[in-house]
């Protein structure tokens, strides 16, 4: 278990200073583990020693150590996992690369929302009417490896049309039944 607990703390000092978030997640993962092996085994190593109580005391501290622990991430990460909208820079950044992208006559719409620490990108573009499917299809591919190129983008969608003109598409309509609200 010391072991165990060397190469943890380890692994902490070695993840936390990293400019990764995942790797920064993975250091507040060994950080937990080193400070649930220590007290486990000093109450453990305590209670052998002097007084029983000592061992189910240090198990009661590491439960709301755990709780409190596990409580103070998910808030922090509740708001990447709904899906929240990108701040604004982001979708202008976003919108300037499409913009300056090749034979995009104009953007329809702009999309960036949250799927963990990186971003899903939908972008609907409107391309000259007269463009071969091929040519259309070669657009829209390369800007979705443009957009995904980006460090802060997990995965781009990109939609062609040749009109940005017509109603918005897929409304969802309410599919509970009059009665209810």
């Amino acid at each position: 278990m010391i072991s165990a607990t060397v190469v943890k703390l380890a692994l902490w000092i070695y993840c936390k200073n990293s400019e990764n978030d995942i790797v920064r997640a993975y250091a507040k993962d060994h950080f937990f583990d080193v400070v649930t092996n220590v007290v486990g085994l000093a109450a453990a190593l305590l209670a052998d020693a002097f007084f029983w109580w000592i061992d189910p005391s240090g198990a009661i501290i590491l439960a709301f150590y755990t709780i409190f622990n596990w409580s103070q991430t998910v808030f922090e990460n509740a708001v990447s996992l709904v899906g929240q909208s990108a701040p604004p820079e982001v979708l202008q950044k976003l919108t300037y690369l499409v913009m300056r992208h090749p034979q995009v006559k104009r953007i329809d719409t702009v999309r960036a929302y949250t799927f963990g620490v990186l971003y899903f990108v939908e972008v609907d573009i409107e391309l000259p009417e007269e463009l071969p499917l091929k040519e259309a299809h070669t657009i829209g591919e390369t800007l979705q490896e443009k957009l995904e190129k980006l460090p802060e983008v997990e995965r781009a969608f990109v939609h062609l049309d040749y009109e940005c003109d017509h109603k918005p598409e897929h409304i969802v309509l309410s599919r509970l039944p009059n009665n209810q609200t």
